[in-house]
């Protein structure tokens, strides 16, 4: 079996991701861009079990799966999805003191992934079975 381009391709992948998340949001740097980018992954992987996480997970490219992933502290019992605002405070929560992340943040972000590698499809369909709330989080326009 082939080497996926997932894998083959993640550097370059990632590297055009990570500047339409900079320039979607607005930042500065890529520094800036990454963080924003964790913050709004670890937002929304705070609301699902440990398999809905990794089905998730499995839809994502493989350096934003990472990402995703990292420094995650397991929890089979996530609160529900809150109001679009609740979940903007909670992503400006991550790592707060060095935060720039627009209040747009989970919607540029959302707009970023659509646009890159991502299977759409798969990604709708996986959104469609995860809980009440997944699939407004990463529209392009807020729904809460």
């Amino acid at each position: 079996m082939p080497m996926p381009q997932t894998y083959f391709l993640a550097s370059q992948d990632f590297d055009a991701f990570i500047k339409d998340v900079r320039d979607t949001c607005m930042l500065q740097t890529h520094h800036q861009a990454y963080h924003t980018l964790r913050a709004v992954l670890h937002t929304f992987r705070s609301h699902l079990t440990t398999q809905q996480a990794l089905v998730f997970a499995n839809v994502l490219p493989a350096v934003p799966r990472a990402i995703f992933v990292e420094d995650w502290t397991l929890s089979d019992t996530p609160p529900p999805f809150p109001d679009r605002a609740s979940l903007i405070r909670e992503m400006k929560s991550v790592r707060k003191d060095h935060n720039l992340a627009p209040e747009s943040a989970i919607e540029d972000v959302a707009a970023a992934l659509r646009r890159s590698s991502i299977d759409e499809r798969e990604l709708d369909r996986v959104l469609a079975g995860l809980p009440d709330g997944a699939v407004a989080f990463w529209s392009a326009e807020a729904r809460f």
